[in-house]
């Protein structure tokens, strides 16, 4: 496995090594001990999928607050999304940034997201399905988004007018990033 930093602390993307032969192929998607070597503490709790059947399906901006705050891997099984994690720690330099990957069947690769940060994700293609492996259980009362059009935000989103849950249009908006 291969752990890449992004500009904002503590989100990876994360490739790895697919084997392939005639029948097919093979992938590790989790492994504690490459993650603890890379110096990433990530215990998986609950297992999510998600399945968007039309393209242009958003999905986020989502987070849960301390003492259910989770980490979250992501992986695009079938089809492609835009993955965005938002980095929403105030004490950290980058508060209020963003960063996006395409994560597709293609080119498997992951998106750590720590806690603190928002995540959310658009797809690309018809008929995707998204695993999430987290490491807190989901928690109602301590769940929250913003919107994924936050004009302090700026997120450059591929597709313009989403397909959105009636929860994601409602978010409130996001706190102004400190000075």
């Amino acid at each position: 496995m291969k752990f890449i930093k992004t500009k904002i602390d503590g989100v990876y993307v994360i490739e790895y090594e697919v084997w392939k032969d005639e029948r097919g192929y093979f992938d590790r998607l989790f492994c504690k001990d490459e993650l603890a070597k890379s110096g990433i503490q990530f215990d998986i709790v609950q297992i999510n999928h998600s399945f968007s059947k039309y393209k242009g399906t958003l999905r986020g901006l989502h987070f849960q607050k301390e003492p259910k705050a989770q980490d979250k891997m992501a992986k695009c099984l079938r089809g492609a999304l835009y993955d965005v994690a938002v980095d929403l720690r105030k004490d950290s330099p980058t508060y209020g940034q963003w960063i996006a990957e395409e994560l597709s069947e293609e080119n498997k690769k992951m998106l750590l997201v720590p806690k603190g940060c928002a995540h959310g994700f658009q797809t690309l293609t018809d008929n995707c399905e998204v695993i999430y492996f987290m490491s807190e259980f989901y928690s109602p009362e301590h769940s929250f988004g913003i919107p994924w059009d936050d004009p302090l935000l700026g997120i450059e989103w591929p597709i313009l007018n989403p397909i959105l849950s009636e929860k994601d249009k409602n978010w409130k908006q996001f706190d102004s990033p400190k000075a």
